[in-house]
C-alpha cells in the first residue's frame, strides 16, 4: 500500500521534511544523494541528525531509498 504516491508513510515523511524545510532542502541539493545527505546530517549533529521532527529515522529500514535518490536527482 502506498502513501501519497510514496512506498509508505516513512518515505513520504522524509521527503516531506526535505522538501519543506529550507535548511534540509539546501543540504539535500548540496549533497546530491540521499546517502551523502544522511552523512552530512551526522556531521552537523543535534536531534535532526537522527530523525525527522516527526520521529522517522533517516536510516529507517522501510525507506524506499531508491525513490528518495530519484527525488534528489530532481532537485
Amino acid at each position: 500500500m502506498t502513501y501519497n504516491g510514496w512506498k509508505n508513510w516513512e518515505t513520504w515523511n522524509v521527503v516531506l521534511w526535505i522538501g519543506n524545510d529550507e535548511g534540509l532542502y539546501t543540504l539535500a541539493r548540496e549533497s546530491k544523494s540521499y546517502g551523502r545527505f544522511c552523512e552530512s546530517l551526522k556531521e552537523i549533529g543535534g536531534e535532526i541528525a537522527f530523525q525527522t521532527p516527526d520521529g522517522v529515522a533517516w536510516n529507517d529500514s522501510g525507506l524506499d531509498k531508491a525513490a528518495i535518490d530519484e527525488y534528489f536527482d530532481e532537485l
